[in-house]
């Protein structure tokens, strides 16, 4: 039997505010790094110190603000802490903030840079806090995938040619199928988006490691589309190494697009 310990714990961060005008120092500040993840929401605990390092209440006085940057200094997260300061000493100048699955839904996996300031509630003024004793403000949330690795990517094809040898074929791009990450039973998914499309549809599949005007390519599944109001889906299986579509017979409308996903 194996034994496999987990582990609930805090995501804890401790910052520094001179919120009294302090003159001593306790130089042993540690910042790290925050860890969040795709696909849960994530709870943040801070607490606010002076640069001696005692515990500074910010309890009805000031109203914590987090804000977080992404790889291109975009501000894609913002919320207000929420105080979990009471009378019990263990909990002084602690305040939460969550970032939740919906934050990170767009996002990819990266490193975002993030401030936390305080908004005094007397008068507004807002007082930056630090991440060290160096006064360095910005620390960073890594978002990781590991924990909820999401769907599969969605691939599009929408661009069709007219074929070198027969002229009433016309083929899309190609797009990876994923052969590495796939078994014997993979299972692929394509919709068929189209306005009034009368004509034959072809889902094609090749086991070539590279694509080029000579690549031999297999029908994997045709249908034959009349005017459809709705997309068309085709749930196929096979391990390939490229996948594309061709459409021919066509009698009118178009194909906009055709979304795959393996």
């Amino acid at each position: 039997m194996q034994l496999i310990p987990r582990y609930l714990s805090t995501n804890r961060a401790i910052l520094t505010a001179d919120l009294a005008n302090n003159i001593t120092e306790y130089r042993p500040v540690y910042r790290r790094q925050l860890q969040v993840y795709k696909g849960i929401d994530n709870v943040l605990t801070f607490e606010i110190k002076n640069p001696d390092q005692k515990p500074l209440s910010i309890l009805t006085t000031y109203t914590p603000k987090f804000v977080a940057f992404d790889e291109n200094k975009s501000l894609v997260i913002e919320h207000d802490g929420v105080i979990v300061e009471t009378s019990t000493p263990t909990r002084k100048g602690q305040f939460t903030v969550t970032v939740t699955e919906n934050d990170l839904l767009n996002l990819k996996s990266q490193y975002l840079s993030y401030n936390v300031y305080l908004v005094k509630t007397a008068d507004n003024t807002k007082v930056l806090t630090y991440g060290d004793s160096d006064y360095r403000a910005t620390g960073t949330i890594h978002v990781s995938t590991e924990a909820f690795p999401g769907p599969a990517s969605t691939y599009e094809l929408k661009t069709f040619t007219e074929d070198s040898y027969d002229s009433s074929i016309y083929n899309s791009e190609a797009v990876s199928a994923e052969a590495s990450r796939n078994g014997n039973e993979a299972l692929h998914t394509a919709a068929i988006y189209t306005t009034d499309f009368e004509g034959k549809v072809t889902i094609q599949g090749t086991l070539e490691n590279n694509v080029s005007g000579l690549t031999v390519w297999a029908d994997i599944y045709s249908t034959t589309l009349q005017s459809p109001t709705q997309p068309q889906f085709v749930n196929f299986n096979g391990v390939f190494s490229y996948i594309r579509a061709k459409y021919e017979n066509k009698v009118s409308g178009t194909i906009d697009k055709i979304l795959v996903k393996n």
